[in-house]
């Protein structure tokens, strides 16, 4: 089975405005100091898998995992646990054949009662052991996470006269979405442009038997 790169899936966007050869190879980081659109340009330019998942709508620990599954195309009997998560970040993924690289990018992971710090670093942590089993076996794995913005009680006790109007949504044009052969819908993100990724690990499950 012949593999494929986020390069193979996206349309050429110019120059990147950034290289990954400037980040540390094997590392999992606060997306801050990025754009996530320069990250995917960058993992295009570098012919690296683009893996994203925007988690905006979790409130737990299991809704986390669940949309990083879905996002990342995991096998439909992916035990929604941190062992499976840890598993399809690396053996599945190491049996089906040699990897150029990857960029991971976890946006707004929960921050409230039901998925604690505690279990943020829980799932970080599970990154941060994928990174170092890639480090290994000398294959770039770069991961950034953002966490979702949560208003203060101060925000939510204003009056509503004091709360700034809400601009009229004028609603886009649905993008022609396409869709590979193995029948993966590639636009992963929420309010995000087009992306791709090869990271199959259902397919690569299959090859791999």
């Amino acid at each position: 089975m012949r593999l494929v790169t986020v390069s193979e899936f996206i349309e050429p966007r110019g120059t990147a405005t950034m290289q990954l050869q400037t980040i540390r190879s094997n590392i999992v980081q606060s997306i801050r100091a990025y754009r996530v659109e320069d990250l995917m340009a960058a993992a295009q330019t570098a012919g690296h898998h683009f893996l994203y998942a925007n988690v905006s709508s979790a409130q737990s620990k299991q809704d986390v995992l669940e949309g990083i599954a879905q996002a990342f195309t995991f096998p439909a009997h992916f035990g929604k646990n941190l062992d499976a998560l840890y598993d399809c970040m690396t053996d599945i993924v190491h049996k089906s054949g040699a990897q150029p690289g990857f960029v991971v990018v976890l946006e707004q992971l929960p921050d409230n009662p039901r998925f604690d710090r505690e279990a943020r670093e829980q799932l970080l942590d599970v990154f941060r052991d994928a990174a170092d089993f890639w480090s290994e076996r000398k294959i770039a794995f770069r991961c950034f996470y953002s966490f979702a913005v949560t208003r203060t009680q101060d925000q939510t006790d204003k009056p509503l006269e004091a709360l700034p109007a809400e601009q009229p949504i004028v609603p886009k044009p649905t993008p022609k979405v396409s869709v590979s052969k193995t029948g993966v819908n590639p636009n992963f993100g929420m309010n995000m442009p087009m992306m791709s990724s090869a990271f199959d690990t259902a397919a690569w499950l299959r090859a791999a038997a």
